[in-house]
């Protein structure tokens, strides 16, 4: 193990042992006292017998030791915890901080979609939560096996009396090599990752493709982009502009840079799991429903990963159908 940075912070509770959780875990292990929380037994057993190995954009495979438990009490008290659970896991994530997080405490949520501040927040208490966003990408290999997937900066808002260990944070995560900075306007940024997100995952998860698949296929490119510049449009009448002048081009480069990335939805769907799609796709359709505007991509692209689950179209024929059903959502909506 490297020596441990020389920022003075309390330890850092990561919620959550998926791909993102454990993530940031490993890089953050060797500059600071790590601490995780999981209900994943297999991972919580792998990490326990054979350490966390995370194998990194350059190949190199590194191995972390820490403390992982289902035990949040365990744990107690929390000052800083970075909230990297589902976004259907978060009421529970927010249940089982409340106890134990000090009363000088925050918890940052990095978290796909919309609704998990607010959900935090109202377990939490105001001045307790701070909102952020990342653009890393990671992969499960298995229990105690991750993959960085996709490297992009995190943000985090900045938040009234916790300056100082919120600022410690963002030196902290540059420092083990996860480039942050702090914001004063995350909402904006939030957004912009939403689009990309609306973009992206749920086509990989309804077809079965990695992140750059979608841009060799003129028909996936253009759901791709329509679903995007649906979620600008909502902003948009939310008043909040995107982070960029051109969402279409936004997320066909994070397709590109990502191009390799097995996106977190297709994960889910693979494992048979509930996947984020309310939170990502569904909330674009019910803040389009409360603005008055039509959402009839995202809401095609909600309704298909529904009906898919764990069931991936099987052959070329299944995908063309979905595929279809999507193209025909664009060309009503124009």
């Amino acid at each position: 193990m490297t020596t441990k940075s020389s920022i003075k912070m309390p330890p850092v509770t990561i919620i959550g042992s998926g791909a993102l959780g454990s993530l940031f875990a490993a890089y953050l292990e060797p500059h600071s006292d790590v601490r995780m929380l999981s209900h994943w037994p297999e991972q919580i057993s792998a990490i326990h017998s054979d350490s966390l190995i995370c194998q990194n954009i350059d190949g190199q495979r590194t191995r972390h030791e820490f403390v992982v438990t289902n035990n949040v009490r365990e744990l107690a008290p929390v000052r800083l915890a970075i909230v990297l659970v589902k976004s259907y896991q978060t009421a529970r994530a927010a249940f089982e901080l409340a106890p134990v997080l000090a009363a000088d405490g925050v918890a940052i949520t990095l978290q796909n979609g919309l609704g998990n501040y607010e959900i935090l927040l109202k377990a939490l208490g105001y001045g307790r939560v701070a909102q952020g966003i990342t653009a890393q990408g990671a992969t499960m290999l298995g229990p105690g096996r991750v993959r960085h997937a996709g490297y992009g900066p995190t943000f985090i808002a900045r938040l009234p009396g916790k300056e100082r260990l919120l600022g410690d944070m963002v030196d902290l995560l540059n420092r083990a090599g996860l480039k942050a900075e702090s914001s004063s306007d995350v909402t904006s940024l939030q957004w912009g990752k939403l689009a990309v997100n609306a973009g992206i995952n749920p086509l990989t998860a309804i077809l079965g493709v990695r992140n750059g698949r979608l841009l060799q296929d003129e028909r996936t490119n253009r759901v791709m982009c329509a679903a995007a510049l649906e979620v600008e449009l909502v902003a948009q009448s939310l008043g909040t502009t995107l982070p960029y002048e051109d969402v279409a081009i936004r997320v066909q480069e994070v397709a590109h840079a990502t191009a390799d990335n097995v996106s977190s939805m297709l994960q889910d769907v693979r494992r048979g799991s509930e996947t984020e799609i309310d939170a990502i796709n569904g909330a674009v359709v019910s803040y389009g429903k409360q603005t008055g505007l039509a959402t009839p991509v995202n809401f095609a692209l909600w309704r298909a990963v529904k009906e898919v689950g764990s069931a991936l179209p099987a052959d070329d024929a299944g995908r063309e159908r979905l595929l279809g059903e999507l193209l025909d959502a664009i060309d009503e909506a124009e």
